[in-house]
């Protein structure tokens, strides 16, 4: 598949790691749709790491996922980032790229701090406006669409009076991107909330129904660890069964969307990964995978005002009526 391929909507690809960078390179990527890489280790222009990527790009479709941007900080946009950001894009031309619906920057004196950190932002009108600009800003800059992720979060804001997934939906209407659905973070969140295991599986089940189908482009699938009151998305374990109860009811009420599998921390041997990936094309398969619907169109504002502006008063009546 060439470089900047669109994936298939049942396409099931996983986190390359270092563990495994030489593997893929020396043997490739069997049974894998792609490989989606953490932006930030491979900015830097130049070097080995940089032309690793080139070359793994010329046989794998690749998903560039930033953790650095900081897209909801008030501090503004790291204009220096977004510029290395845009190289690489450039560079690798990814299938998809995707951030964070986070903060990381805050301004300390004269100087803008970076936490190095994905800190939850509040979900109020005022924060979706500031997510918003900084959104529109960075799909202009690099002249694509982005898939925005919703987080596990540790704590909430007072501030905080839209629903998630309303947050989540206007922001796709309002600036044109997708979403990137991960859902581990939804379950990790609805446990840290204290809800039991059915119940935070139920209540995931009700926020998937929340959500717009149509600005959905990608599930992240992961595993979690339980710790004394509290749930962590360490991504350092398999998907337990929870999640990939969730993950059905994404695909029978949204539908097949390329699907990532998650393992950063004690990162298991190649075959321990291609069996998660076997595990969500099986639960593809129980759906009818070659019949899935792949996402419906979503109208474009953009291409929808440009078209009116282009049709003369007359016809612009006659359409309205």
């Amino acid at each position: 598949m060439s470089r900047g391929a669109t994936l298939w909507p049942v396409a099931v690809g996983i986190g390359w790691r270092q563990p495994h960078y030489r593997q893929v390179m020396e043997q490739g990527a069997d049974g894998i749709d792609f490989l989606e890489v953490h932006t930030e280790n491979f900015i830097a222009p130049g070097g080995a790491a940089r032309q690793m990527l080139l070359d793994a790009a010329r046989r794998h479709p690749i998903s560039l996922h930033g953790v650095g941007l900081g897209l909801g900080s008030a501090a503004g946009i790291d204009w220096l980032h977004l510029k290395r950001v845009r190289a690489l894009t450039e560079a690798v031309r990814p299938a998809v790229i995707s951030e964070h619906a986070s903060f990381s920057r805050v301004q300390r004196h004269d100087e803008a701090v970076h936490a190095h950190e994905l800190l939850p932002i509040p979900f109020s009108a005022r924060s979706l406006a500031l997510l918003a600009s900084h959104v529109d800003t960075a799909q202009q800059a690099l002249g694509r669409k982005l898939l925005i992720e919703n987080l596990s979060a540790y704590v909430g804001w007072e501030e905080s009076h839209l629903a998630e997934p309303e947050f989540f939906n206007a922001l796709a209407v309002k600036t044109g991107c997708g979403l990137l659905v991960d859902l581990n973070n939804l379950l990790v969140n609805a446990l840290n909330r204290g809800l039991d295991e059915s119940a935070a599986v139920d209540a995931c089940r009700s926020w998937l129904d929340e959500i717009d189908a149509a600005a959905v482009g990608q599930f992240h699938l992961a595993g979690h660890a339980r710790l004394d009151g509290i749930v962590i998305d360490d991504h350092g374990s398999p998907i337990c069964e929870p999640v990939w109860t969730i993950y059905r009811h994404a695909l029978s009420r949204i539908g097949a969307r390329p699907t990532l599998v998650e393992w950063d921390n004690e990162v298991p041997p190649m075959a321990a990964l291609v069996a998660e990936v076997d595990r969500a094309r099986q639960e593809q398969e129980a759906l009818g995978r070659a019949l899935i619907a792949p996402p419906p169109q979503r109208p474009n504002a953009r291409k929808a005002r440009a078209a009116m502006a282009r049709r003369s008063p007359l016809e612009n009546r006659h359409a309205a009526e």
